[in-house]
């Protein structure tokens, strides 16, 4: 079986994903997309990333990548390298009878992940918005695209978006 490296995100126009610890926005429709596109996969987070979820999130393994050597929590696999988190996602996607590996965040990781990507879950936020995270800029050369669907601003989603899948080309 071939592991796949995903990334899931959601990115304002200006390419912000975060601010102080947390989403810069309230998009519940985007929630939905990132539950379907996660159920039952590993999850590799940094520990921000995982702090401001504040638990382990059901159906999914957590893999927290933190330096922090006192870091514990239960039910969630921590790695002190990319490496080994990639290895480790492999591993119980494996048990999962799964192909594909996440990447939920925060900058740092993707950063440090998104060379060894084979797609993206993108999430368009259709806003520019304060913050203090910012995803890696994408070379659209590298990558194909398919949009799947949008979400309209309203009492559920605070900003409009678009659902997209992006592949890289070989």
């Amino acid at each position: 079986m071939t592991m796949r490296l995903a990334l899931v995100v959601a990115v304002a126009k200006n390419g912000v994903i975060g601010a102080n610890g947390t989403l810069a926005w309230r998009i519940r429709d985007d929630m939905k997309w990132f539950k379907s596109v996660t159920n039952n996969k590993p999850m590799i987070m940094g520990r921000k990333t995982f702090d401001s979820i504040g638990k382990p999130l059901p159906g999914r393994d957590s893999i927290v990548l933190t330096r922090n050597p006192s870091f514990c929590e239960a039910g969630v696999f921590i790695t002190r390298s990319v490496r080994g988190a990639l290895r480790l996602g492999a591993e119980l996607a494996s048990t999962r009878d799964e192909e594909e590996v996440c990447v939920i965040g925060g900058g740092d990781i993707y950063a440090q992940t998104i060379i060894r990507a084979d797609r993206i879950y993108l999430t368009r936020v259709d806003a520019d918005v304060e913050g203090d995270v910012l995803f890696p800029p994408l070379d659209s050369r590298q990558w194909t695209q398919e949009r799947r669907s949008e979400c309209e601003k309203n009492d559920r989603n605070e900003f409009a978006c678009e659902f997209f899948i992006l592949e890289r080309r070989r």
